[in-house]
């Protein structure tokens, strides 16, 4: 969908600090029947979705400069179609080693408290100070504010730049996370305070479990039917060939074989389709792909949107060509 100068500029309103501040995004006094894409006002890229009791939450980046990434917005709904925006729900301010470039939150519920994870500072090399932090909450509005005082990994292993990340809890309780950009990817063990990373079952810490040479960034993993589904952005995050592609394994170390490709630009739709998240509503076995994606004719860097489609798999488990719609999906409210 292409968006004009004065259609952008309806739903972008106020700025601060530099960075364009959105319009609160829709409430449930909309009669809206679908989401529709973009589902949230403004510039903003690699959404985090999740549910929590009967709420939907969506954490994105705010897609701007890196000088001004100093923040996170939440957005909450109760049936995918209506939004509510909560401003700043962590601030660079209460995070005291992170300095600019706040991104790709990860988050998760465990016993009442929630926590968000981070890449901050887009460290280049071992002697920068920035990685992935953590950040909790009494609420999944926040506010949230530093867990550690330090990078939970502030350093380079196998290849992998310190970014990126998921948080993965396994069925047998187990919490993992999958992270890594500069086309390398690690998984860990997470300590079950979230404070530190314990060693995998091969006495490793940091265990390179990149899938395939396509790999940029984005990870994602989740278990279907016995089976690990890893997945990740390929192309560049910058380019109209971004896009979404996954693998497979019996175990969540790998290895992984590539599939293909699920999600990339549509020429009648949108450019630069990738870093995904996903929402699973078990009562009907509901799948949902959330991603960014950037509107026709746009090149501008930063200018990148959040959109919502149904995800499918077939019979063999194996997940479906994601269509890219303008009209996003039904409300679905959760029971």
């Amino acid at each position: 969908m292409t968006l004009s100068k004065k259609a952008m500029a309806a739903v972008l309103a106020a700025t601060i600090g530099g960075w364009v501040l959105p319009t609160p995004a829709q409430t449930p006094a909309t009669t809206a029947k679908t989401s529709g894409n973009p589902i949230l006002p403004g510039w903003y890229a690699d959404p985090e979705a999740a549910v929590f009791g009967k709420t939907y939450w969506i954490y994105p980046t705010r897609s701007t400069v890196y000088a001004q990434q100093v923040g996170f917005d939440a957005f909450s709904s109760p049936d995918l179609v209506h939004w509510t925006r909560h401003p700043d729900v962590l601030s660079i301010a209460a995070v005291s080693w992170a300095r600019q470039a706040l991104w790709a939150p990860s988050v998760v519920e465990k016993d009442g408290k929630y926590y968000l994870f981070f890449a901050a500072n887009d460290i280049q090399s071992d002697d920068e100070v920035g990685g992935i932090g953590v950040a909790v909450a009494d609420r999944p509005e926040g506010p949230y504010h530093d867990l550690l005082g330090k990078p939970l990994v502030g350093a380079f292993h196998n290849g992998a730049q310190p970014i990126d990340q998921f948080v993965f809890k396994d069925d047998d309780g187990t919490w993992y996370m999958i992270y890594g950009g500069w086309r390398h990817a690690n998984i860990v063990r997470l300590k079950d305070d979230f404070t530190g990373v314990l060693p995998l079952a091969d006495g490793t810490l940091f265990k390179e479990i990149t899938p395939a040479p396509e790999y940029v960034e984005g990870s994602l993993m989740f278990k279907r039917g016995g089976h690990y589904y890893y997945m990740w952005s390929e192309g560049g995050w910058g380019g109209p060939d971004y896009s979404v592609a996954y693998a497979i394994a019996d175990v969540p170390t790998g290895p992984f074989k590539r599939i293909g490709k699920i999600l990339q630009q549509d020429p009648k739709v949108a450019t630069s389709a990738g870093h995904h998240s996903l929402i699973h509503v078990a009562d009907d076995d509901s799948w949902y792909i959330v991603y960014h994606r950037r509107p026709l004719g746009d090149t501008a860097r930063d200018h990148r949107v959040v959109a919502i489609d149904r995800m499918s798999f077939d019979a063999q488990g194996h997940i479906l060509p994601v269509k890219m719609t303008t009209e996003g999906v039904a409300a679905h409210p959760l029971r």
